[in-house]
């Protein structure tokens, strides 16, 4: 079952048992779905549809820093709902060690760089982490590798 067929899944689910939270959430996240469907053309590959779940997730993360700097924890904790809702549909992701691992192995497969071959080292390792682990994170470990050769 594809990640869309599985959104759409849980929303029907949502609808029959009235759980408004999941369902506020699916209608956002299908909503968002068909907004990128309309601007190509036919049916989103899975790719497409978990960069469309990555980057909802990025923005209630985003949104539950604001908040909680704002002192609104009502908002706050209703992007968190949102947040646990979303995540059930992002493949498990990486921690720091793992994602270290693999930056340090696709550095090593690269050859001799610098840290002037950062834009070069980056597009594989996010080719390999994309969905899997912040940007931020990586971008943060990478740099610092580099910064060391």
């Amino acid at each position: 079952m594809s990640l869309l067929q599985r959104i759409e899944s849980d929303l029907h689910d949502a609808i029959k048992s009235k759980d408004d939270i999941v369902l506020r959430t699916l209608r956002m996240l299908k909503s968002d779905i068909m907004y990128e469907k309309t601007k190509g053309e036919g049916d989103l590959p899975e790719e497409k549809v978990l960069e469309i779940v990555t980057r909802a997730s990025k923005k209630r993360k985003e949104a539950i820093v604001e908040f909680d700097k704002a002192g609104r924890d009502d908002l706050s904790e209703r992007e968190k709902e949102e947040l646990l809702v979303i995540e059930k549909y992002l493949p498990e992701q990486l921690g720091e060690e793992d994602a270290s691992a693999i930056i340090d192995r696709i550095i090593r497969d690269m050859g001799e760089v610098s840290k002037k071959d950062f834009g070069k080292v980056m597009g594989p390792v996010m080719k390999e982490l994309k969905g899997k682990i912040d940007g931020g994170i990586v971008k943060r470990l990478l740099t610092e590798k580099l910064e060391k050769l």
